[in-house]
This record gives structure tokens, C-alpha cells and sequence, in this order.
């Protein structure tokens, strides 16, 4: 697949907010600052559709981006740290949940990992958090680039072995592995 147009369409608080635009939608789940802004921009070849941050918890609203008028991706807020109150935390976690759950149109979910650093508690929660509800999800081991290349098959074998699910590799500096997501994709919802 090749994505000739991305736009971006609206930012909603939860799921009420968010208009139905009759495409399947594909859910972007990780830690606060592991890449999913990025990972847009990328793929997208337009380093200013989603907005990116050095700091962890940018992403607030559930951004939704329309590719190709063929399907729309959500950008959620990140869990993990964050500088915001318990009291936001919270209300966070209550909107995703809702909006995973709920979204009818959501046909995929790709959680991101960084592939730099052993996974996360709470990468590990949300993968079971994903099979406990019966979600089809992927993960995405970001920053691959910065591991070294003779342990990139070893670190996507751990990832598979740990999350029991299909892991594909994503570097915004390397962009060769866009297409194996873009395919991935293109097969699995379109």
C-alpha cells in the first residue's frame, strides 16, 4: 500500500466525541513517548501531521487520522508516566477503555514497544488487558534502528515469544520496514 493522502480529521476527549466515518479504524496503543506520533509521520511520509514531543504524555485526545480515504488511525494517549494528577490518569485509562470496547468500526489494535529496553510492566498489563477482551492486536517494536542489527531477529522473537502475538520492526530513521507494516495492514483490514 502506498499512502498518497493523510489528513488530519478531529480530536475527541472519549468515545462519544468521536464521529463515525464508516471506514474501518486502526488504534494506536504504548507507553507515553514511544513513538505512535511518530510512527504517523512516518508512515505517512509528513513529519507534521501528528504532533511529537520529547516530553511523555503530549498526546491527550484520542486523534483520529483519515489515510487514503480508506481507513482512519487513532492516536491515543499514552499510558504509563505522564506529568499529569492520578485524578487525569484515571480518566484516561476510563476513555480508552471505553473507546477499545466500544468503537465499532475499530478493526485492529498495534501497541507499541520500544525495542531499546526490556518490556514494560505495563506494556505487559495492556497485552493482557488485549486478550483478556479478545482485541486483535499487533505490536510494534519502535526505535529498532538503535538496536543493534545482530539482535533485531532476537529482540522480535523475544517480543513475539512474550506477547504471544505477530511483532513487526519500525525505525523512523530506517524507514525499510514501512512497507511490511503498510502490507500488514492493507491485508488485514482492508
Amino acid at each position: 500500500m502506498i499512502i498518497k493522502q493523510a489528513k488530519f480529521l478531529t480530536s475527541a476527549q472519549n468515545l462519544s466525541q468521536c464521529p463515525n466515518y464508516n471506514l474501518p479504524e486502526i488504534a494506536l496503543l504504548g507507553r507515553s513517548n514511544v513513538g505512535k506520533s511518530t510512527f504517523i509521520n512516518t508512515i505517512c511520509n509528513n513529519s507534521k501531521l501528528a504532533k511529537t514531543s520529547n516530553k511523555p504524555g503530549k498526546t491527550r485526545l484520542i486523534n483520529l487520522f483519515n489515510i487514503n480515504d480508506k481507513f482512519i488511525i487513532a492516536d491515543l494517549p499514552g499510558y504509563g508516566y505522564a506529568k499529569v494528577s492520578k485524578e487525569v490518569q484515571n480518566q484516561w485509562q476510563k476513555n480508552l477503555e471505553e473507546y477499545l470496547l466500544q468503537r465499532k468500526s475499530l478493526k485492529l489494535l498495534i501497541q507499541f514497544v520500544d525495542s531499546r529496553h526490556e518490556i514494560q510492566k505495563n506494556d505487559l498489563q495492556m497485552q493482557e488487558w488485549l486478550q483478556y477482551n479478545q482485541l486483535k492486536s499487533i505490536v510494534i517494536a519502535t526505535k529498532i534502528d538503535l538496536t543493534a542489527k545482530s539482535r533485531t531477529q532476537a529482540k522480535i522473537s523475544e517480543l513475539k515469544r512474550i506477547t504471544q502475538r505477530e511483532v513487526l520492526p519500525f525505525s523512523s530513521v530506517n524507514k525499510r520496514y514501512n512497507d511490511l507494516i503498510l502490507n500488514y495492514i492493507e491485508e488485514t483490514i482492508l
